[in-house]
């Protein structure tokens, strides 16, 4: 079998503007986590612009929605990541920064080594598990599957209509 990795996007719609007093402590800690997180072991890759983050990236209709794609090699490296340390500080004051949204919020999926998931992806791999729940296509912490090849290559995606907005 060939490596596969980790994929997970994951997004949040925003109390106020990024640049506002409501996120201040969320966009104050924004370059640390993610230094945290790329010198994390298992780290590969995340979504970032020429300012070193992706949250002024607004790929959904909803400017109040700002998003979050990485690369890990496995899902026990990124959990860890999430769940232990700095970022796990972070998660927990979540509330004073983001809505609380209904649906599914953050996806995993199995990518080969090497791939770059693009946002197209990411936000199809997210409709998909809001609409159908977890599958090997899309997944959750909760309802992990294992990595499996076949399951990536036999992705079409012309089965799969745009996201909606969120």
């Amino acid at each position: 079998m060939k490596k596969l990795h980790l994929a997970q996007f994951n997004i949040g719609r925003m109390l106020g503007p990024l640049d506002g007093p409501v996120m201040r402590g969320f966009v104050e800690r924004l370059e640390e986590i993610n230094a945290i997180a790329d010198g994390t072991p298992g780290f590969v890759w995340r979504l970032q612009t020429d300012a070193g983050n992706a949250t002024y990236l607004r790929p959904y209709d909803d400017e109040w929605i700002i998003v979050n794609m990485s690369v890990w090699e496995t899902v026990e490296d990124l959990r860890n990541f999430v769940f232990s340390g700095k970022h796990s500080e972070v998660l927990r004051q979540r509330r004073e920064w983001f809505e609380k949204l209904e649906k599914p919020i953050t996806v995993l999926w199995w990518v080969p080594a090497g791939h770059v998931p693009s946002i197209d992806e990411a936000k199809k791999r997210l409709a998909h598990l809001q609409e159908r729940g977890p599958t090997p296509f899309a997944f959750s912490f909760r309802t992990v599957f294992p990595p499996d090849e076949e399951v990536v290559a036999a992705t079409d995606w012309s089965a799969f209509e745009p996201c909606p907005a969120v």
